[in-house]
């Protein structure tokens, strides 16, 4: 899975646990709603914990819970937690002989650089709070179409 899944992943993770801040909450249960296994939740939930994102409590009471209130973690926090590669990429071998295959990759760096922050910029105004109340809001709308 590539690091944007692996964000949208973390997001759903950690929107979980926000749903739920009094629940230590299994990876099974996750990877249930994710609908993935186990084993990639515990992935994943490796790079938020050495972020200080989650903790897990080992037992058969045990589980995953938030460290910090889901307001106080920003989207491009989680981004940065768990993307090890940047949202644009540049192809490996121009031809240094051609005046533009010689020249983009300085070009284009540049301009890959300012989209990247811009992005991670963006998403540091959204928290995992916003989007906890943004599907409630989404889940209560969907309830309400579905009496009709």
């Amino acid at each position: 899975m590539n690091s944007n899944q692996q964000f949208a992943v973390s997001c759903h993770i950690l929107t979980i646990l926000a749903a739920y801040p009094d629940s230590a909450i299994t990876s099974e249960t996750i990877a249930e709603s994710v609908d993935t296994n186990p084993v990639f939740i515990r992935r994943v939930m490796s790079h938020l914990r050495q972020h200080d994102m989650v903790a897990s409590r080992p037992g058969t009471s045990g589980g995953w819970r938030l460290l910090r209130h889901p307001a106080e973690i920003s989207l491009g926090e989680v981004y940065r937690a768990v993307s090890h590669e940047d949202l644009l990429s540049m192809h490996q071998h121009p031809n240094p002989d051609c005046m533009i295959g010689g020249n983009i990759q300085e070009v284009l760096c540049i301009v890959f650089d300012d989209a990247q922050k811009a992005m991670e910029a963006a998403l540091d105004k959204f928290s995992v709070a916003t989007i906890l109340e943004k599907v409630l809001l989404e889940d209560a709308q969907q309830q309400r179409s579905s009496e009709v």
